[in-house]
């Protein structure tokens, strides 16, 4: 009996004997004799974590050629690596992977409006290149422009409760001046982006020559007249209301809210009108929505 259980109990050995020797040679880089080498203390094989690779937005293992810039938005500033030969459509997705800002609601400047279309190489970016951002999130632009077309709502119903604007004395006395030889041309029927160059030869209300430019990479409007400028934060402008001119339909008369009443209104006379709705959704930020 005692050899018998004794035999039994070189038995039960073996095959677990067998079984570490099968298990030994699976060690990951260690020598087969090394337990510790193969094997992680509870007796599973021990893998190595994949290594971990880094990208911001280029793609150096497949050999193409990256960019380093620097992305300003909102006081922030990011440092990318991006593929020279991707488009202003790509450099903005890769922006709203940094920032959260979605596409459509972008403002990128680089010597002017980011194209969408061109590769960043045809349009000359180079290393340290710096990348202006405007925009805001979907909760700020909620947060902020609610009010305003509220505001623009209830301007519009006063308006269309008063005789129109060109007709009331107080502009009539600009307007009677005639339009100006300097004006920039008109083209009726037309919506147009913003020029890249300021907007002059028009009238403000005291009748001085006043010229607009808007500083999209900084998100303010400078009205310049010969005395001075005055550099507006877009987003400190309430409301923009314009109107045709009567006998001349191709030019607005148009004014920027700067306070609570209409007495903040800064009017300006012989707008393009082929420039008003820019004007308008740029300062308003309802470019934002496309």
């Amino acid at each position: 009996m005692a050899a018998a259980a004794s035999a039994a109990a070189d038995g039960a050995e073996e095959p677990g004997m067998e079984a570490e020797a099968q298990e030994l040679p699976l060690g990951c880089g260690g020598e087969a004799g090394s337990p510790a080498a193969g094997r992680s203390p509870e007796g599973e094989e021990r893998r190595d974590p994949p290594q971990a690779s880094v990208s911001n937005g280029g793609d150096a293992e497949s050999g193409k050629e990256l960019v380093e810039l620097k992305v300003i938005w909102n006081k922030n500033k990011y440092d990318v690596k991006f593929c020279l030969d991707s488009t202003g459509a790509e450099l903005k997705q890769k922006i709203h992977s940094l920032t959260g800002l979605p596409p459509a609601m972008q403002k990128v400047m680089f010597k002017g409006l980011l194209p969408e279309e061109k590769t960043l190489r045809e349009i000359k970016v180079t290393n340290g290149a710096k990348i202006m951002v405007v925009g805001s999130t979907i909760n700020d632009v909620l947060a902020v422009n609610t009010p305003k077309e509220a505001a623009q709502q209830e301007v519009k119903a006063e308006e269309n409760k008063k005789e129109p604007l060109c007709r009331q004395k107080q502009h009539r006395k600009v307007l009677d001046k005639g339009k100006p030889d300097d004006v920039m041309p008109s083209v009726k029927g037309v919506q147009e982006r913003l020029p890249t160059v300021p907007l002059s030869g028009m009238y403000n209300k005291s009748g001085g020559k006043v010229r607009l430019t808007f500083k999209l990479e900084q998100d303010q409007l400078w009205i310049g007249t010969k005395e001075r400028t005055e550099k507006l934060p877009m987003g400190s402008i309430k409301n923009v209301v314009s109107e045709p001119i009567e006998g001349h339909e191709d030019y607005h008369m148009m004014a920027f809210q700067l306070g609570p009443t209409e007495a903040s209104y800064y009017w300006v006379y012989w707008v393009p009108t082929q420039y008003v709705d820019a004007i308008k959704d740029t300062v308003l930020g309802k470019w934002q929505y496309f």
